[in-house]
């Protein structure tokens, strides 16, 4: 015990940035005191140990290096919060159970990093839910986030307090880049862009990300598939920015540019996929062509929105017969040996007419007025029943 209790308590100090005489202070003996534990010359008083395991923020098993099931029981804690789906729902009534458990998980393993993480992203949701993300178009047209009401976001603020932390204190390289990319978001929204830039620029560049690497470190068909899937990644997060570079400004809606934009966004898949068979990213298609339908509608092009929609409906229907809970190849030359798991059985379609346009910048409230009195819509409706 002596060996091993001097070389942790070294390891968490340093861990944490502290002195000896900080902690000496802390607990109440002399620096000489931690400075022989620590060259194994003695160990503490067993009454001391509570007071030591308190002060880094671990348990007294931790302390003396015992794991026993705890990784199992964070696991667990872990997996109750996955349970409930939360990026996937759009209510707010899992926050007060979703805190809770995380924080009765941190009271029994503080400092756990994954713990942290997962209560950092979880009040980051809880701050989308109850206070949404408050937005307007300033007098040239370009997107403006309202900080005055998101520097008053109380879940967004204590999300932003760990994810600091965890920037400067985790081990786990992937921890860090989750907290930072909460941190992005959250700075930006409350207006301290100084801040959010100093973060991302922190991470590597495109030519460094895990997906192009990949590639890189691959052979034979192994490289092909990697290749597939990283274009595929690529187009995903490609089409998004083209629809947020639209809708970042007003102005844009002013001509058919933006309809231009989306057919050539999806057009990008048709690349990719040339056989039709998308897989999972039938659900990006599926976006792409209810938005694309709003601008059309918009911009006079009756006909030509209702077209979309059905297209939308078409990927949606493609996708749910695919979400059968097994593994699925795709099959266009590209992309041939790309391999992808789905979830269990669901239903998209029904909910179309809930999703659309998915992206409601700039405002769409005239245009749900005008379509949803077209009978067409009330006919596409009843197609996502059936």
């Amino acid at each position: 015990m002596q060996l091993e209790l001097g070389q942790k308590i070294r390891e968490l100090r340093r861990r944490d940035g502290r002195t000896q005489e900080a902690l000496a202070e802390a607990i109440g003996v002399t620096s000489q005191a931690i400075s022989r534990w620590e060259a194994n010359g003695g160990y503490p008083d067993m009454e001391m140990i509570p007071a030591i395991a308190n002060y880094f923020g671990i348990t007294i098993d931790e302390l003396f290096g015992y794991q026993n099931n705890r990784e199992d029981k964070i696991d667990a804690i872990i997996q109750k919060i996955e349970a409930f789906g939360i990026p996937n729902r759009g209510d707010d009534a899992w926050i007060e159970e979703c805190l809770a458990i995380l924080r009765e998980g941190l009271a029994e393993f503080p400092r756990n990093e994954r713990l942290l993480l997962a209560l950092a992203d979880t009040l980051s949701e809880a701050g989308w839910r109850r206070h949404n993300e408050w937005l307007y178009y300033d007098e040239e047209g370009f997107i403006q986030h309202n900080y005055d009401v998101h520097k008053t976001n109380e879940y967004w603020a204590e999300s932003i307090k760990i994810c600091e932390s965890l920037v400067k204190t985790a081990k786990d390289n992937a921890t860090v880049t989750k907290a930072i990319h909460i941190l992005v978001l959250l700075y930006r929204n409350m207006g301290e862009n100084e801040k959010a830039i100093a973060y991302a620029q922190k991470m590597p560049g495109l030519n460094d990300c895990r997906e192009n690497l990949l590639v890189a470190a691959a052979d034979g068909k192994e490289e092909v598939k990697y290749i597939g899937e990283y274009l595929l990644k690529l187009a995903s997060q490609l089409t998004q920015k083209i629809v947020y570079g639209l809708f970042s400004n007003r102005r844009h809606f002013e001509s058919d540019m933006p309809i231009e934009k989306i057919q050539g966004a999806i057009r990008i898949y048709d690349l990719i996929c040339d056989d039709g068979n998308l897989g999972r990213y039938h659900g990006d298609l599926v976006e792409l062509y209810l938005y694309l339908s709003r601008v059309q509608w918009e911009r006079g092009y009756h006909d030509d929105a209702f077209v979309s929609l059905y297209e939308a409906l078409k990927h949606s229907k493609a996708l749910e017969k695919l979400w059968d809970g097994k593994e699925h190849t795709l099959t266009a030359p590209l992309v041939s040996f790309v391999t992808y798991t789905t979830g269990d059985p669901d239903s998209f379609v029904n909910d179309l007419p809930d999703f659309w346009p998915t992206w409601m910048m700039p405002d769409c409230s005239q245009v749900a007025k005008e379509i949803k009195a077209d009978p067409r819509w009330k006919e596409w409706v009843a197609k996502t029943k059936e």
